[in-house]
């Protein structure tokens, strides 16, 4: 069958999921209000269902009144319990996949239950939606007359107890059907491959003949690929390679630090770029709109959703509501149950609705401070657990820090910039260097794969700020005295900039 007819048969196909999506963008309330009593009903002999009565819950009031707001703490035991082969904890279906993803206060790593029915109905109905609402906006696509370039997460699949664990897009890519590496490109024998270094020059080796018309990654990521197509090839931009490619399908990080940076490689007026948020725990939004940057809440892929207000967020009068208390403008912190087990599960986003009629959404955060330009998700309490360890073994003492991104520039790698305070200063700032980078890739596996071979991230950068500069930035700010404090981590580099200039 010729191509051209294959791209207009796969279209058509796409096209007819958009009448699914209207339903839920007519009848919101009613799609999620109806997709609750389907999780507790499907739940209600597990046993966690057994625990809260499911069977009894016959109101959303009910439902948030019975069952507490969850962090990963809270599931941990029943998750290592479900890890080492045990069925009908949280969810009835046995559960053999496990995403790994970056720890939390009291590990190193998260792992998230990925379900036979969040595998089907959440993440590749996602892929499918994705697609479909592309196809909708933009009918004289040619996406299927080529190949979509896919970058996964390097991390190979460890299986034990008849389960497995590993990062989501490496799940993802070895449960795929397998029709579906017929448009895609690498293979998923080089998707899978372990070694990113390896992998890399293999992908490269692989996509340079091919026409390849969309792209697909986490945008760090993908950067660091395309400047090494750009690099193998002898070429000034993309197009010269791939003349087809029309679109980059992203998430993962904040796409703003690297815009431009894609752009100069990518410099067609009319390349298209949509956003996705994704993550181990579900597919939650799909940019439905060319050239917007907000993203429409999908409310049909077996996720259940929940806000908290950030103005009462951690409180004694934290204020939880279902989608249909949400209002435009604010910050809530999202909480989910989901096809795979987890019930008013706090993931530690935070977002912002744009608009409630349809529910559109823009990622503001996370629930608290971090650095995640390049996918590390370093959170404070890594940074004080490495930082702690650091001191002691270079018998310093720190007063005060702050710290941020180093933005890639061109094909120059990104890496952390911290400004310290100490009270007792090292005697070797090189070796303190040293140890806080790998004291920090021990308690962020995230971290460390960004780290690794200095594939991301360069290693850290380290300034010794003068004595009081975080006092009198305080004093500045009219911020002495009182609950406030200089912020630890941000994505940014304001902060940075700001007591750079003081520091001088």
């Amino acid at each position: 069958m010729p191509i051209p007819i294959v791209n207009s048969i796969a279209s058509w196909f796409l096209k007819k999921r958009f009448h699914q999506i209207e339903l839920f963008l007519k009848y919101p309330h009613e799609v999620q209000e109806e997709l609750l009593f389907n999780l507790l009903q499907k739940a209600k002999q597990t046993e966690i269902g057994r625990q809260y009565d499911f069977a009894s819950i016959n109101s959303y009031g009910t439902f948030a009144e019975r069952i507490p707001i969850t962090s990963y703490e809270d599931h941990e035991g029943q998750i290592e319990r479900a890890r080492r082969g045990e069925n009908n904890i949280f969810w009835p279906t046995p559960i053999k996949w496990f995403a790994k993803s970056s720890g939390t206060t009291n590990a190193k790593s998260k792992f998230i239950p990925v379900s036979q029915d969040s595998l089907e109905y959440c993440h590749y109905a996602a892929s499918k939606d994705l697609l479909c609402i592309y196809f909708h906006n933009n009918p004289d696509s040619q996406l299927f007359v080529g190949k979509g370039l896919r970058l996964g997460g390097s991390k190979e699949l460890y299986r034990e107890n008849g389960t497995a664990y590993g990062d989501l897009s490496a799940i993802l890519i070895d449960n795929m059907p397998f029709w579906a590496e017929f448009s895609s490109t690498p293979s998923n024998e080089v998707s899978l491959m372990a070694d990113w270094e390896i992998k890399m020059q293999a992908i490269v080796d692989a996509t340079l003949k091919e026409n390849v018309t969309s792209l697909a990654g986490v945008p760090s990521w993908m950067l660091v690929l395309l400047n090494n197509v750009l690099e193998t090839s002898g070429k000034q931009h993309l197009f010269e390679i791939w003349p087809n490619l029309e679109v980059y399908f992203h998430g993962g990080v904040s796409f703003e630090p690297y815009a431009n940076q894609y752009r100069k490689i990518l410099p067609r007026e009319d390349f298209r770029y949509y956003e996705i948020y994704n993550a181990s725990e579900g597919f939650f939004a799909i940019q439905d709109q060319n050239d917007t940057k907000e993203l429409l809440l999908m409310l049909d892929y077996g996720i259940f959703y929940e806000f908290i207000d950030m103005d009462t967020y951690g409180s004694s009068h934290q204020k939880v509501v279902p989608l249909s208390g949400v209002e435009e403008g604010k910050n809530y912190a999202m909480v989910i149950t989901t096809n795979a087990g987890l019930w008013r599960y706090k993931i530690g986003d935070t977002v912002r609705f744009t608009s409630t009629q349809p529910y559109r959404i823009k990622i503001s955060g996370r629930t608290k401070h971090h650095i995640n330009v390049f996918g590390e998700e370093l959170i404070i309490e890594n940074a004080e657990v490495a930082l702690k360890k650091t001191a002691q073994f270079t018998q310093s003492e720190i007063l005060d820090y702050t710290a941020g991104p180093i933005f890639m520039n061109g094909r120059l790698k990104g890496s952390h910039e911290w400004i310290i305070e100490f009270k007792k200063p090292p005697k070797d700032l090189r070796q303190f260097v040293k140890v806080l980078d790998q004291s920090l890739q021990e308690v962020n596996s995230d971290y460390e794969a960004k780290r690794y071979n200095n594939t991301t991230l360069n290693p850290p950068t380290v300034h010794q700020a003068r004595e009081n500069l975080f006092y009198d930035w305080l004093k500045q700010h009219d911020k002495l005295g009182g609950q406030h404090k200089v912020p630890r981590l941000s994505n940014t580099r304001d902060l940075l900039e700001e007591l750079l200039c003081m520091n001088r």
